[in-house]
């Protein structure tokens, strides 16, 4: 849990600032935006600063990659502007080690079994279902699923009807949503945005 017992919430995959604005209202800790290439959801650097700078500090906005480089990373990031690195695939600890230098909040992605948040020298970790983006979640009630200790946030086949369950079940410190908030593929929806806020924020202690 975060400080105040309620689930962090991260909205990934924004694309206009109709959903960013929906996002931040409804009480999102951080709002994402993908970078990673083929993907219905990916923005370019310019867009992604023009939505960043309608987020308030208390945001974290975070730049999501996969299989990208470091340099490739870094020239996102500067462009954009965005105060977080996550990134998601084969990317090592030595990775992580060359992004820190620069103050920007890290966050690892994995559908690999982890023992505990800071393991790469990341600041938040992200554990993704078994199939990253089938819509299909973790079994989260089975032995072969392991909380890890530390910061981490649940992802995949997140919804509102199912975060708050999933939130209690596993006692994730937050929850991470993109194609769980969207009316169609790609396609954001405010409504369901704030409706999976609502719910995680519904779980308390």
């Amino acid at each position: 849990m975060s400080e105040s017992s309620t689930p962090f919430v991260k909205i990934c995959g924004l694309k206009n600032a109709r959903d960013v604005e929906a996002a931040v209202a409804a009480g999102a800790g951080a709002v994402g935006f993908v970078f990673a290439p083929g993907s219905p959801r990916t923005v370019d650097a310019a867009t992604a600063r023009a939505l960043a700078a309608q987020v308030p500090p208390r945001v974290l906005t975070v730049g999501v990659f996969r299989g990208q480089s470091v340099a490739e990373v870094r020239r996102f990031t500067e462009e954009s502007g965005v105060r977080g690195v996550q990134l998601h695939g084969e990317e090592g600890p030595e990775d992580f080690a060359a992004l820190a230098a620069e103050g920007r909040t890290l966050l690892r992605a994995t559908a690999e079994h982890v023992r505990r948040c800071g393991e790469y020298g990341e600041d938040l970790l992200l554990i993704d279902a078994p199939d990253p983006g089938s819509g299909k979640p973790w079994n989260w009630g089975s032995a072969e699923f392991t909380a890890p200790a530390g910061r981490w946030l649940l992802a995949g086949g997140l919804t509102p009807a199912n975060v708050r369950e999933a939130v209690e079940t596993t006692g994730a410190w937050g929850v991470d949503v993109s194609s769980g908030v969207e009316g169609e593929r790609g396609v954001k929806s405010p409504e369901l945005i704030r409706a999976f806020v609502r719910a995680a924020h519904a779980v308390d202690g």
